[in-house]
């Protein structure tokens, strides 16, 4: 049986849209569905394949957020340990810009 985290990531990566994360509001929400349509920035299927093998545990939660004009893919992951950690992803380079423990 396939377990919950596995079958979010599995669920996520078969069926992504250009965008299906939260985005802090409508407006960013569409601005970032444009931006991935513009090929400005990856669709989360590329950024998740590239940067999975060096996330700090399995992918829990998916956000898109644009910060000082750069948008970025925060994932927040829990490792074996139960440790919380979010991790920033440049959504253009998938480029991981900073990884922080919650």
């Amino acid at each position: 049986m396939m377990s919950p985290l596995r079958f979010l990531f599995a669920a996520l990566v078969a069926f992504a849209a250009p965008v299906q994360t939260h985005a802090h509001s409508d407006d960013d929400h569409d601005t970032a569905r444009e931006a991935v349509e513009k090929n400005d920035i990856r669709q989360l299927a590329d950024i998740l394949g590239a940067v999975k093998d060096r996330l700090p545990g399995e992918v829990v939660g998916i956000e898109i957020e644009r910060k000082h004009g750069v948008w970025y893919y925060e994932f927040r992951t829990v490792n074996k340990a139960g440790r919380i950690f979010e991790v920033y992803v440049d959504a253009k380079t998938a480029e991981i810009a900073k990884i922080k423990e919650k």
